[in-house]
Order: structure tokens, then C-alpha cells, then sequence
């Protein structure tokens, strides 16, 4: 590890803990040359795949963007925060779990469209109608029958 103080190579670790949840590793470093102590945390990383686009471009998974999507559908509705967390943790689970490098955007917007039939049949309309993009109102009809 390079010390962010004077950029010297060796460090030594004078204590290590692990968080409360056992997902982060905390280390107290302390440099060989300057002296000077420093914190560093490690966490493990999940790579989760990329989502191909519509015009076939690529962009990297963003949770953050998917938990935004979901929320619009689901503002002013009766669903908890923790509901909302399950279904982002289930989604990511079933990505892992196909161990793909890539995945259709399409396949993405099932899955959510999965997640929110299951927590609140309305933010799942409000999600499809904007998703499929419905040109009639026949369509429209046919998805809330299929509910």
C-alpha cells in the first residue's frame, strides 16, 4: 500500500477490524519512511454485468439508477423502504446468479417489472406503461387484465 503522504511503497498494518456486518475490513497502516499513520478500508467486489442497451451500447450496471426508476413508480404508494432494498437485493441475486457479462436492458426491465408486481400492482402499471411503451389504449387494457 503507498502511503497518500509522501508516496513511499511500504506500510505496515498496525491494526486490523472488521465492521459489525463483516462486509468491510478497517486496517490502521502506518508508513516505513515518513512515519505518518492512515486508514485504508477493503470490501469485496461483485461484478455484476454490464446492461446492453436498446441501440446496443453498454453501460455499466448502476443500482443507484435502477433504485431511482423504481421509486418514480412507486411514489405516493404504501411501500417501505425495505421492500424496496429486498427487491433491488433480489434482482442483483438473479443477475449473479446467471453469470452473464452482459444482460439486454429488456431482461433488466422484467425483472423489475417482476419485483413490482409482486410489492404494489400499481407502481407495476405505472412502470409497464411507461417500460412497454403502449400505443393504444387496448394494450393498457390488456396488461391491468392481465393483473
Amino acid at each position: 500500500m503507498r502511503c497518500p503522504y509522501c508516496g513511499h511503497d511500504e506500510t505496515q498494518v498496525v491494526e486490523t477490524r472488521e465492521s459489525d456486518e463483516g462486509d468491510v475490513v478497517r486496517r490502521r497502516r502506518r508508513c516505513t519512511h515518513c512515519e505518518k499513520r492512515f486508514t485504508t478500508y477493503e470490501r469485496g467486489e461483485i461484478a455484476l454485468p454490464a446492461v446492453v442497451k436498446k441501440d446496443g451500447s453498454r453501460v455499466e450496471f448502476d443500482p443507484a439508477k435502477l433504485r431511482a426508476s423504481m421509486m418514480l413508480a412507486l411514489r405516493k404508494r404504501p411501500v417501505s423502504t425495505e421492500q424496496v432494498d429486498a427487491a433491488l437485493e433480489r434482482i442483483q441475486d438473479k443477475l449473479l446468479a446467471g453469470a452473464a457479462r452482459e444482460v439486454a436492458s429488456a431482461r433488466l426491465g422484467e425483472l423489475v417489472m417482476r419485483e413490482l408486481k409482486r410489492i404494489d400492482k400499481v407502481a407495476y402499471v405505472r412502470f409497464a406503461s411507461v417500460y412497454r411503451e403502449f400505443e393504444d389504449v387496448d394494450a393498457f387494457r390488456q396488461l391491468i387484465r392481465d393483473i
